[in-house]
């Protein structure tokens, strides 16, 4: 069953008492001036797109799209064309310029996931054209229309090169979630007796292991949300030093081995965390012994 979509008309009449003269009159140049609606009718004509051979998948046209583009649709009289939007999306409100001489109406196929809205046009003469405008909970389309004698498109539909994308990237970060942070480690020679101290911002590390000839940093995964803090690496001078290393995942990868570092991130009330080799200690006492 099709029903009739909604479609609000209104007339706004603006009256202005008492204008300024510097806004009443304006220069005699200025209202012969076409280049204003030259300018949006190129804007327009550029911003359409047509029915394309390579876009026709049986009698569906697909426009792959893109925000504020203009998309045609041929129609006729006694022919209806369906406009498909994307399963799942939902409609808040279609626009049409004329409503008299063109029927706007709106359907449904499918359920839950694979539920899709279909929007139904059809003119009632030819040599007619309009534009539609629908809002749904994902974008906007906006449509070219003109109507022939004989020559109506039977559906159209879109791609998403922007959720595709979105989809890809997400897919590819998952997978680098997943992927080991380091090929090659042997596992016997890994070394956890790292101590993480200071403060406790959101980025504070969660532990720092070494395999003997490269130290890993593990952050939370709320990492990603924020920025990253610079790490620096206490020399045997207690000078702090930029220290050269790679983020892999939420992981630090640091190309060397270290007794102390400090994560530093802020301005005047700065975070410091400490990452300290637990035997680092140790080693400075038995080389401080007398001989």
């Amino acid at each position: 069953m099709i029903r009739p979509f909604p479609v609000p008309i209104g007339l706004l009449a603006l009256v202005v008492v008492g204008a300024a003269p510097a806004l009443a009159a304006t220069p005699r140049h200025a209202r012969q001036d076409p280049a204003p609606a030259a300018r949006v009718q190129s804007a327009n004509r550029a911003a359409l797109r047509e029915p394309s051979r390579a876009g026709y998948v049986n009698a569906v046209q697909i426009y792959p799209y893109s925000e504020g583009t203009l998309y045609r649709l041929y129609a006729a009289p006694e022919r209806v064309t369906d406009i498909a939007l994307q399963p799942g999306e939902a409609v808040t409100a279609v626009a049409a310029g004329d409503t008299l001489r063109w029927t706007v109406g709106d359907t449904t196929s499918g359920s839950g996931a694979t539920r899709r809205t279909h929007i139904l046009v059809k003119p009632f003469s030819a040599g007619l054209t309009t534009n539609i405008v629908i809002t749904t909970d994902r974008r906007v389309y906006h449509l070219q229309l003109e109507s022939t004698r004989a020559t109506a498109m039977a559906a159209l539909s879109w791609t998403y090169p922007r959720d595709v994308l979105i989809a890809l990237q997400r897919s590819e970060a998952a997978a680098e979630a997943a992927a080991p942070v380091a090929t090659g480690l042997a596992v016997d020679n890994l070394r956890f007796g790292y101590s993480i101290s200071g403060d406790d911002p959101p980025w504070r590390p969660l532990r720092a292991f070494d395999d003997g000839r490269q130290t890993f940093i593990e952050f939370p995964p709320t990492i990603a949300q924020g920025e990253a803090p610079p790490l620096f690496v206490t020399g045997e001078g207690g000078e702090a030093e930029l220290v050269n290393y790679r983020m892999s995942g939420r992981y630090y990868v640091v190309d060397r081995l270290f007794a102390r570092a400090e994560l530093r991130l802020g301005g005047d009330r700065q975070s410091v965390v400490r990452i300290s080799r637990d035997d680092a200690g140790r080693r400075a006492q038995r080389r401080r012994k007398p001989s």
